[in-house]
């Protein structure tokens, strides 16, 4: 029998102060660090309230991450629910309302390691489609938890093809109930978060006939569970659909119904009702449905998405100052692999673009604030951009922020692959982010659909056209057909790169649009004409979003006027993420003659001069996320630097350490003294 490794404990002064090498890269400080936090909080008041809630969840050993990595899928998912129990009792305790700044706080601190998310979600379908009395009655049910819900789409045959979607919601006048069934194996719902073990009731997608006629997706309430003893109620198959890349603490179920009834009320009806009679009244467009998923997106980038990609560039640049490997000089000793050109390479960026897409997402969300309350009083002129916008920004977050968080990870070396790290489960993650609410190719397509409109559009007289939503105005506007940059330092000006993101934009739109009506011109439907251009308009509608990522941070930047120092360090960033993305797609710049090869080379010129100018405030700029050490949960990515010391010590945590070796007795010692030649 083998004998078990005992824990060693290595604690010591070591966790009562700073790595040397880590403070001197914050010893020197040519911009608040503390002002840039604010900042990105939106205010110093929501950096101190976040901090108070930080500090209370932190606090608290209910709330602890440090097992997570040891444990089984079900203590995991045992241990979410229990946080997220313990976490709503602290916030009525601490009057913490629904939906207020504290809980959103305390989910970021908690790193999203609680279940019953898909419940909010659930809640802003209820809210987004409901009717006012629909929403007085099951949003205090949600509120108070007397149901816990989720959001049903997904089925095993269909996902972001809502028109395809099968589950039947058939309305029998007689008994003024609605009929929800699955006449399919294909029509299962599959994927929804929390539906496996823990909901009692879900939002569910399903395709309204009534009178005969069918009417298109609609939502409808629908109780998944007893709420006398959890059991599924009749007419209902449910379950967890089994092991997963990741998310390993979230029960994502399927869902079969047979025949099951509900009331008419159930149906969410503010944009469309079944009369009693089975009368159906729509009162929105066509795409009212979808604003559930609008909401979701808008929430997810800056709550579920972003951050992934902020804690991986903090993890990987903190460790890449305490690692030192190889020389610069072989007189030198061993340097920061931060000091390397190819790690800034690989990380500054990554770092440029987290900064691109919080103040992106900023700009998204106000635009959306004010569009959403119009949209619930029927006004639906702000939908389509708002739709192209939300649909575009999920996509390439998710799209970059993907690779992004792997390129850390890999920038971190072995230690990288190891889970203590935090890097695996934060690449996991983000990645299930490129298809949930949406598979991106989907996505880019739909922001492809509305560039194409948009610029016909904007062929129109200017007399008699509609303006353009502000977000396309770029393609009613002239540019020069060639880039007047001279010199590296030109393309550090923000006129010149936004004007060639808008060139380049403009003119793949363009491409894609001329290459489908050709098609129609040669006899083909305006469908197979589509399909056949399809990847031309997924290039078009990728370099429209990364102009709008580049004109938004621009704009943020310029507004910071009166905070030069962050002001500085800022444009260094927006101007790293502009060039990143020119060069990672030269071709498109290249191909009409916008920019000569001579030119590329200024550009890279002056990308590879930015490099050692961030390299010199990464750890600031990292700090600023202001992420603590129980949030990121990382070895080594904590704020003290001791990256060794500390991945050593958790690793003594491990239960394979103080477990006997199961296989030793049966398979390991039976083959070493299996042989007949004695050692």
């Amino acid at each position: 029998m083998g004998s078990p490794v005992h824990r060693v404990s290595l604690r010591d002064t070591w966790s009562r102060r700073v790595h040397p090498d880590i403070d001197s890269e914050r010893r020197l400080q040519p911009f608040s660090v503390e002002r840039l936090t604010s900042i990105l909080d939106g205010s110093v008041q929501n950096t101190v309230l976040r901090r108070r809630v930080e500090s209370i969840i932190q606090a608290d050993p209910m709330f602890d991450l440090r097992n997570v990595y040891f444990m089984t899928d079900a203590e995991q998912y045992e241990d979410a629910v229990q946080k997220k129990f313990h976490l709503e009792m602290l916030a009525r305790r601490l009057g913490w309302s629904e939906g207020g700044p504290e809980r959103n706080y305390a989910n970021r601190a908690l790193s999203g390691y609680t279940n019953l998310s898909l419940h909010g979600i659930a809640m802003n379908a209820i809210r987004s489609l409901g009717s006012d009395e629909q929403i007085a009655k099951w949003d205090q049910l949600s509120k108070n938890f007397q149901i816990i819900t989720t959001y049903a789409q997904t089925e095993l045959g269909h996902g972001t093809y809502l028109k395809g979607l099968e589950t039947e919601a058939t309305y029998d006048a007689a008994t003024q109930e609605f009929v929800i069934h699955s006449p399919t194996i294909t029509s299962t719902k599959w994927w929804p978060g929390d539906l496996g073990r823990s909901v009692t009731h879900a939002v569910v997608l399903a395709q309204l006939i009534c009178s005969g006629a069918q009417h298109g997706m609609h939502a409808f309430i629908v109780p998944i569970r007893s709420l006398q003893d959890h059991t599924p109620l009749p007419g209902i198959t449910v379950g967890d659909i089994g092991p997963k890349m990741g998310l390993e603490h979230i029960d994502n179920g399927f869902l079969q119904l047979n025949h099951m009834r509900v009331p008419r009320e159930n149906m969410l009806s503010r944009f469309g009702e079944v009369l009693p009679d089975g009368t159906y009244r729509r009162l929105g467009t066509a795409q009212s449905n979808y604003l559930p998923m609008l909401v979701t997106r808008v929430s997810l980038l800056i709550t579920a998405i972003l951050p992934f990609l902020q804690k991986s560039c903090v993890i990987a640049v903190r460790y890449s100052v305490i690692r030192h490997q190889s020389r610069l000089r072989p007189s030198d000793p061993e340097a920061k692999i931060l000091d390397f050109q190819t790690q800034q390479q690989k990380l500054l960026p990554q770092l440029a673009l987290s900064y691109a897409f919080h103040f992106t997402a900023t700009s998204l969300l106000e635009f959306f604030h004010s569009s959403y309350s119009a949209i619930l009083k029927k006004d639906f002129s702000p939908l389509p951009e708002l739709h192209a916008l939300s649909t575009g920004m999920k996509a390439m977050f998710s799209d970059f922020c993907a690779q992004g968080a792997e390129i850390c990870r890999r920038a971190c070396g072995g230690h990288g692959y190891s889970k203590l790290s935090g890097l695996p489960t934060l690449v996991t993650r983000v990645i299930a982010s490129c298809t949930y609410e949406g598979e991106n190719t989907v996505l880019y397509l739909q922001v492809a659909r509305f560039l194409m409109k948009s610029y016909l559009q904007a062929q129109v007289s200017p007399t008699s056209q509609k303006p353009l939503p502000q977000s396309v105005m770029y393609l009613a506007s002239p540019r020069p057909s060639r880039c007047p940059a001279q010199t590296a330092a030109d393309f550090l000006c923000p006129d010149i790169y936004t004007t060639a993101w808008a060139h380049v934009s403009a003119r793949l739109i363009k491409d894609a649009v001329h290459h489908t009506q050709s098609l129609m011109r040669s006899g083909l439907d305006q469908h197979d004409a589509w399909n056949q251009t399809a990847v031309i308009h997924l290039q078009a509608a990728k370099a429209h979003c990364y102009y709008i990522t580049v004109k938004s941070f621009k704009e943020a930047v310029e507004k910071l006027d009166n905070e030069p120092e962050i002001q500085q360090v800022l444009q260094r960033l927006c101007d790293l993420c502009a060039l990143y993305g020119i060069l990672m797609n030269s071709g498109d710049f290249l191909h009409d003659g916008f920019l000569s090869g001579a030119q590329v080379d200024m550009a890279r010129a002056a990308f590879l001069g930015l490099l050692p100018l961030i390299r010199k405030d990464a750890i600031l700029l990292t700090d600023a996320f202001d992420f603590t050490d129980h949030c990121l949960n990382s070895a080594l990515g904590c704020y003290d630097g001791h990256v060794y010391e500390r991945l050593f010590e958790w690793a003594q945590k491990s239960p394979a350490n103080t477990q006997e070796n199961p296989a030793y007795g049966k398979y390991i010692r039976p083959l070493l003294q299996g042989w007949s030649p004695k050692l």
